[in-house]
């Protein structure tokens, strides 16, 4: 097992975590009730950008189980590898909402912890489709762009972008997490709604992401 790509698992999962939901916390002192929906969807997407910028030769910058999952399906990264990123993942999500709690306790309990739940009126069946869909866009751009084609300085900008614009659309309806590291994170130390549907931001974007890698490598990559 390489110690240096868990090492930038943690460190890229850390920086997403730690910078997204800092941003949900910050936009909503700011701004108050209307915080800035596009302010955090761009500090998710610019960190992710940034950091497969940086660390993407080193570990192939997954940042999230799903993603890890989905790959570890169609055969690029291995079994051991895949337990080991998923831990560091975790632990790295935890760590960042545990450093948040530490610096600004008020402003981040004001903001549920910036955990990913599903809105007021939201059913469960509506969430799990919306981060499927998601999920599947996610996986499906980092497959085209990181894995298949242009390596990791072109594929940076587009993920970072998917992240974004996925934000924009589910952010208020689900969290659009797209990451049950993101959202396990924030939601053990939230309680509530959030830890109750841990379960549906492990199903729903592992499965969203299993779809995408298996839809680009029997459909689309080039043997």
């Amino acid at each position: 097992m390489n110690t240096k790509a868990l090492l930038a698992e943690f460190i890229g999962t850390f920086a997403l975590c730690f910078i997204g939901i800092g941003a949900i916390a910050s936009n909503a002192i700011a701004l108050g009730p209307g915080s800035s929906l596009l302010g955090v969807a761009l500090a998710h997407g610019l960190t992710i950008a940034v950091m497969i910028a940086g660390l993407g030769v080193i570990s192939g910058a997954h940042f999230n189980p799903a993603v890890t999952i989905a790959l570890f399906s169609v055969g690029k990264i291995g079994l051991s590898d895949s337990i080991g990123y998923i831990i560091s993942q975790i632990l790295a999500a935890i760590a960042a909402t545990a450093l948040l709690l530490v610096v600004i306790p008020d402003q981040l309990k004001s903001v549920g912890m910036g955990a990913p739940h599903l809105a007021d009126g939201v059913g469960i069946l509506s969430g799990i489709i919306i981060e499927i869909v998601l999920s599947f866009f996610l996986v499906f751009v980092i497959y085209a762009t990181a894995i298949d084609k242009n390596g990791y300085s072109v594929a940076a900008l587009f993920i970072g972008f998917m992240v974004t614009i996925a934000i924009l659309m589910g952010g208020p309806i689900t969290g659009a997490a797209m990451n049950p590291a993101r959202q396990l994170g924030p939601a053990l130390f939230a309680g509530g709604a959030a830890a109750s549907q841990i379960w549906l931001y492990w199903l729903a974007p592992v499965t969203g992401g299993l779809i995408a890698a298996q839809v680009y490598k029997n459909i689309f990559e080039e043997s």
